[in-house]
């Protein structure tokens, strides 16, 4: 018996029309209630506060988010979240919210820190925590294991996803000298490690899924051109690239619960049924789906990347067929978080609002099962987005979309903004972000933990590790067994 199609939405430039009970869901969000928006409008305005999003947030909250008027107002990755939050600071709220997962209001607060915004104050919409079980998996024994060994070979350069705790990077760079990264810059970041250091290793964690993917690049690299490789970073060729595959290391037991659902039979449904679609992933996923969008990308059809990146991606297939003669349906696998819908359903309509086109559709295909709720008694959540069984989501992991994420709810962010400016702050506190009382290297957390983000920031102003860094991995001295 076939398996029932994966559920969808397809966009026109008039409308949307869901497939499934899932896209069913996404879809009713998607037009919120104008009177909410007002509301919610007026409150931000009155309160002078930024909200920073992420892409990954319910549909629910997302679609209020987009139709506000309020500017200063932000949906992106991580990496530019915080980046917002400054700017919202320089523009003059008076507070930052952040909607994530709590390493994005660490991340936040360090970084206005930095910035030297240390009166504008970081909220939290929940008072428990709202936590990420890729960023836990850097706090177990594990990593600490892995970062020891790293610790113990010389010219070590640890490679950390932005997606962790502000105690996790501080901890790593007090072992070994750390770099953040995102998923759109860790490539480069890696690449540039190996250039710039000379028989240099490089420690990537602790996302096991984006290491693996990372080191299948590499390899397929490596079989390229030395023009071809040269292009992708003008320091390397076959021979460099061959060489830094021996010195690369990635951590091998930490995954994301959403990433994780792109397994092997998600896959191959999505090439058995779907040979005429885009084919988009995220770095994070099995690598299955990886390989998959990675055959696609070559033959012009895929994306591989971050969320951006598959944003820019699908925007891009959207405006070329906008420009050229005749109907045009368009369907993509959306091999990420389903939270994205809201920014994807936005930029599609814009694209083909501003070419006018009736005739031309994007259907974006959720592979997932069509059954996305369940209930989760023993579960904090109570109520988990996903399917009970197979590829779809437990609360053990594996789902279309983050039962974290989802913490951060419209009503939620309601309750807080009507406490501010009403409360003392310190009647507040649960909601702010996480302050570790542990000093590293007799320094306190948010102190060091701010190291490896800012190397990042110079990276993406410079397009190379920071001099400091650099000499930082060349003269830091290893750890010998007795002292690991």
């Amino acid at each position: 018996m076939k398996a029932a199609p994966f559920p969808s939405l397809t966009i026109t430039r008039h409308g949307l029309t869901p497939e499934g009970s899932f896209a069913e869901a996404q879809a009713t969000f998607l037009r919120p209630d104008p009177r909410t928006v007002e509301e919610l409008d007026a409150l931000v305005r009155a309160k002078n506060v930024g909200i920073v999003a992420h892409f990954y947030m319910d549909p629910e909250l997302q679609g209020v988010l987009a139709r506000l008027s309020w500017p200063e107002v932000h949906v992106s990755d991580s990496l530019l979240m915080a980046d917002r939050a400054v700017t919202m600071a320089a523009d003059g709220v008076r507070s930052v919210v952040v909607l994530g997962v709590d390493f994005m209001s660490e991340n936040a607060r360090a970084m206005l820190d930095a910035a030297r915004f240390t009166s504008v104050p970081v909220y939290r919409v929940a008072a428990e925590p709202i936590g990420c079980s890729l960023a836990s998996s850097a706090e177990t024994l594990a990593y600490s294991a892995y970062l020891q060994r790293a610790a113990r070979t010389p010219k070590s350069l640890h490679v950390v996803y932005i997606n962790t705790s502000l105690v996790t990077k501080a901890r790593a760079h007090a072992l070994v000298p750390t770099i953040t990264c995102t998923s759109s810059n860790v490539v480069q970041t890696v690449l540039s490690a190996f250039a710039q250091i000379e028989g240099g290793h490089v420690w990537f964690g602790p996302d096991t899924y984006m290491g693996q993917n990372l080191a299948h690049l590499f390899r397929a690299m490596a079989e390229l051109t030395d023009a071809e490789i040269r292009a992708v970073h003008p320091a390397h060729d076959r021979i460099t690239i061959r060489s830094a595959l021996e010195r690369f290391h990635y951590f091998e037991h930490g995954n994301c619960i959403v990433h994780h659902m792109f397994g092997a039979e998600v896959s191959a449904r999505v090439r058995k049924d779907y040979g005429d679609a885009f084919i988009t992933a995220h770095l994070e996923v099995p690598g299955e789906m990886f390989s998959l969008a990675l055959e696609a990308h070559d033959q012009g059809k895929g994306c591989v990347g971050s969320t951006s990146d598959i944003l820019s991606f699908i925007e891009a297939r959207v405006r070329e067929a906008g420009a050229k003669e005749g109907a045009a349906r368009l369907r993509f696998i959306l091999g990420t978080e389903a939270g994205m819908i809201t920014s994807i359903v936005r930029k599609v309509e814009a694209v083909l609002e501003s070419i006018g086109r009736d005739d031309v559709a994007a259907e974006i295909v959720f592979p997932v099962a069509s059954e996305a709720i369940t209930v989760a008694p023993d579960s904090p959540l109570a109520i988990v987005p996903g399917a009970s069984g197979g590829e779809g989501c437990t609360t053990a992991g594996g789902c279309a979309t983050c039962p974290y994420m989802k913490m951060n709810s419209l009503d939620a962010l309601f309750s807080l903004l009507r406490r501010l400016d009403v409360e003392d702050d310190d009647q507040l506190a649960e909601f702010h972000p996480h302050v570790y009382a542990e000093r590293v290297d007799g320094k306190s957390v948010a102190e060091v933990g701010g190291v490896p983000i800012l190397h990042m920031r110079a990276f993406g102003k410079e397009k190379k590790l920071p001099a400091a860094l650099v000499e930082d991995v060349l003269t830091r001295a290893p750890r010998s067994a007795a002292h690991a």
